[in-house]
């Protein structure tokens, strides 16, 4: 088979066709947040495996980018095997990771001299396959480079988690455009959740699932990851329950 640099064209072709022989049929093992109130709505019960996920802070600010980081540096702690973040700006806070269970001898840091160099390290990642998962921070997400991702992800079984961040408002009206991502997030931070006694509670997510193949939109009020990337529902969101519902890491 010819290698991309070779003969782009034809390597394309040739996974698009191993891809509609059958390969998208093959059962997709899934990563499941494992709270009953989000993986029932995504189908076969969580992120799927071998394909791409979008994610964005709410705006352009970068408190919510922040929040979308973590969101995803919580559901790559989860899964098993060595983690690679491309990145072009070198603003990436790793004991924040850490707190999310995500450690540093667990990441590869791929930092690209510019942004369009960051999705070609993410498809070379993808492409590699044995990884736990591929991390991609990106302003701009390209239907033609997000079926290149898919299909990488697709051949390996990797799981890709695209990051989008913006410098201005502006280049946020680029998520609205159409991608091969099998699912789409936003992420927005919401008030701490409320203390007995004076001081800060952990903090809390607005997780909105924007589109997802096969499924429907929905929303989630969340508390942010704990130590092993582990998210529940907010006790406000479930009627004011009591109970929360924790995250598992994937076995």
């Amino acid at each position: 088979m010819a290698r991309p640099g070779a003969n782009r064209i034809i390597y394309e072709l040739r996974e698009r066709i191993q891809h509609l022989e059958g390969a998208a049929a093959r059962p997709k093992a899934v990563l499941p947040f494992g709270v009953g109130e989000i993986d029932e709505k995504l189908p076969g019960g969580g992120l799927a495996y071998g394909a791409i996920h979008e994610f964005a802070g709410g705006g352009a600010g970068a408190v919510n980018g922040a929040a979308a980081a973590l969101f995803v540096a919580g559901i790559a702690a989860r899964t098993k095997g060595t983690v690679v973040w491309c990145l072009a700006r070198p603003d990436l806070f790793a004991p924040a990771l850490a707190q999310t269970g995500l450690h540093p001898d667990r990441v590869i840091y791929v930092e690209a001299v510019h942004e369009e160099y960051v999705l070609e390290a993410c498809e070379e990642a993808l492409r590699f396959g044995g990884l736990g998962a591929v991390v991609a921070e990106t302003v701009r997400l390209p239907m033609v480079v997000s079926r290149r991702l898919q299909l990488a992800a697709e051949r390996s079984g990797t799981l890709g988690l695209i990051i989008r961040r913006w410098r201005r408002q502006t280049e946020a009206s680029d998520f609205g455009h159409p991608t091969a991502a099998a699912s789409r997030w936003r992420v927005s931070v919401l008030p701490s959740e409320p203390l007995p006694v004076p001081g800060i509670g952990r903090a809390r997510w607005l997780a909105e699932l924007i589109r997802i193949k096969a499924g429907e939109s929905t929303d989630f009020i969340v508390e942010a990851c704990d130590g092993q990337g582990r998210l529940r529902i907010s006790s406000d969101a479930a009627d004011r329950s009591d109970q929360t519902r924790r995250s598992v890491p994937s076995g």
